[in-house]
C-alpha cells in the first residue's frame, strides 16, 4: 500500500481525527512519517530517547505495551491498529518519563508524528490540534475504563461477589 494511502487509511482508523474534516486529516498526515519494525524490535524503552518525543499510531501488525510491576512484567495493552503509544511523553513533554516497554509482536509499520511538527500548527491550524488532542483525551480514557472493567471481573471473580462466578 502506497505510504499516503497508508497513513490517510490508519488516521481514519484512530480517535485522533474523529472530529476532523477530511481537509484537516489531509494536513496532520503530513506531518506523520511511516517506519517499519521487526517482530520482537523494542519500539519505546524506558531510558531510550529515540522516540520519546513522538506519537506512535499502530498502522499494521501487532504491538505489546509492558511494564515491570513489583518485580513482573505485565502487559498493559495489546495494540490494534489505529491504537495509540507513547502517549504520555508526547502530551507531557521532557518532563515525562517513559515507564513502559512497546515491543512488536509481529512485523509492522506504525505512524510517528514529532511533538515539534505537531506544534508547529498552533498558530496556523488550532482547530486541528484542539482535536487531535481531544482524541488523545479520548483514546487514554478508553484505556482507563477498559483496564477498570477488568479490575472490577478480577475482583467479582478473586471475591466471587454479585454471583457471578
Amino acid at each position: 500500500m502506497p505510504t499516503d494511502n497508508l497513513i490517510l487509511q490508519t488516521l481514519n482508523n484512530s480517535t485522533l481525527t474523529e472530529e476532523l474534516r477530511d481537509a484537516e486529516i489531509e494536513i496532520l498526515a503530513r506531518l506523520f512519517e511511516v517506519r517499519n519494525f521487526k517482530a520482537g524490535t523494542a519500539l519505546l524503552r524506558p531510558g531510550e530517547e529515540s522516540l520519546k518525543n513522538s506519537l506512535i499510531v499502530l498502522a499494521t501488525g501487532e504491538v505489546e505495551a509492558t511494564a515491570t510491576l513489583g518485580g513482573e512484567q505485565a502487559t498493559l495493552h495489546l495494540l490494534e491498529p489505529g491504537d495509540l503509544a507513547g502517549i504520555i511523553t508526547f502530551a507531557g513533554g521532557n518532563v515525562s518519563q517513559i515507564s513502559a516497554t512497546v515491543v512488536a509482536k509481529t512485523d509492522c509499520q506504525v505512524l510517528l508524528l514529532e511533538r515539534s511538527k505537531f506544534e508547529s500548527l498552533l498558530n496556523s491550524q488550532p482547530a486541528i490540534v484542539y482535536y487531535v488532542m481531544r482524541g488523545i483525551v479520548r483514546h487514554t480514557h478508553g484505556i482507563v475504563r477498559r483496564m477498570n472493567m477488568q479490575s472490577v471481573e478480577m475482583s467479582n471473580y478473586i471475591y466471587r461477589t454479585k454471583g457471578r462466578f
